[in-house]
């Protein structure tokens, strides 16, 4: 299993023009729980593009573990993304879903209006577990959606030099992955061998971070290890990546996503009352979230509300 003890060798000495988004410990279903490192939302900053949700986790020895183990939960407003360095997990949803997802491949699953899934780790796996799961908040226009999923086996990879790029969503050198965005949005794996030095070229209009998934880099002048987010803000013609062993990271852009919501539990909404009326719908068990077939242990129940109203917020806390 992972530690989340502070070690004062990760972190980074950054340009006062980056910032470094320290993560959270967080178990997953409960104190006992599966453990990840949360970085988005963050205390300084809740999102990069319409990316709202980032955890990392692993490598879990699942020798020592039961590995992951979520049961059906629901999700309004967003969009989920998995990604894997090793390990196995597998999908269920309440469109019937049934998919198993391996290292280099990507699951994306739209809720829209409402949809229900759980992911756990399959009973034949690997020994270890690694990999990251995000959420990216839809527009207005894509909110209501109907729900949907997708899973991608093929995606574009560029190799130059050194460095490796597989583009999970959006474009990027000169690359496009068929996963679909709602917004314009981009996230790649960047693999360096040891030695390997590069220059990516970036979109100004784009706000940008990167995660160290595992090893370690040099990003312009500041090293970079696994643990936090390096946000690396807009107006980037270009970064440099470098590192002495092979490493790799996971990078994040997209159009700063200005419109103010309200993320509350697995629900992306725009006030209070919407909020309200997602959980209702999801304890009260409306045919809003569907089922989820053949996943064994119960549903996970929806939180107490808080005492206070619910706040629409932008991007910087």
């Amino acid at each position: 299993m992972s530690s989340f003890e502070a070690d004062p060798e990760v972190g980074l000495t950054a340009p006062a023009a980056m910032e470094l988004l320290e993560g959270a410990p967080v178990a997953l279903g409960g104190p006992r729980g599966f453990a990840v490192t949360r970085t988005l939302p963050n205390r300084q900053r809740r999102m990069v593009g319409a990316w709202c949700f980032l955890d990392a986790y692993g490598p879990h020895d699942l020798d020592l573990s039961d590995g992951m183990r979520v049961g059906p939960h629901p999700h309004t407003g967003l969009q989920t993304v998995t990604w894997l360095l090793a390990g196995e997990v597998l999908h269920r949803d309440s469109l019937g879903s049934l998919q198993l997802i391996r290292p280099g491949q990507l699951n994306i699953m739209t809720a829209g209006r409402g949809i229900s899934h759980s992911e756990e780790t399959p009973a034949e796996h690997t020994p270890v577990l690694h990999g990251v799961q995000l959420w990216v908040a839809l527009p207005h226009a894509a909110r209501d959606l109907p729900p949907a999923f997708a899973h991608h086996a093929d995606l574009p990879v560029i190799t130059e030099g050194g460095l490796t790029t597989t583009v999970l969503i959006g474009s990027f050198a000169g690359a496009t992955s068929p996963a679909r965005s709602h917004t314009p949005l981009v996230g790649a794996e960047l693999a360096l061998t040891q030695g390997a030095e590069s220059t990516l070229s970036l979109r100004p209009d784009f706000e940008y971070a990167l995660l160290a998934l595992d090893g370690a880099a040099t990003v312009d002048d500041a090293t970079l290890k696994p643990g936090p987010l390096l946000y690396l803000g807009s107006g980037r013609e270009t970064v440099r990546v470098a590192t002495e062993s092979p490493s790799r990271l996971l990078l994040l852009g997209g159009e700063p996503f200005e419109e103010r919501i309200v993320m509350w539990w697995n629900f992306v909404a725009r006030d209070h009352d919407e909020i309200v009326q997602m959980r209702a719908d999801w304890s009260d068990g409306t045919p809003r979230f569907g089922e989820v077939h053949g996943y064994d242990g119960p549903p996970l129940p929806a939180p107490p509300m808080p005492i206070t109203r619910l706040v629409p917020r932008g991007r910087i806390r």
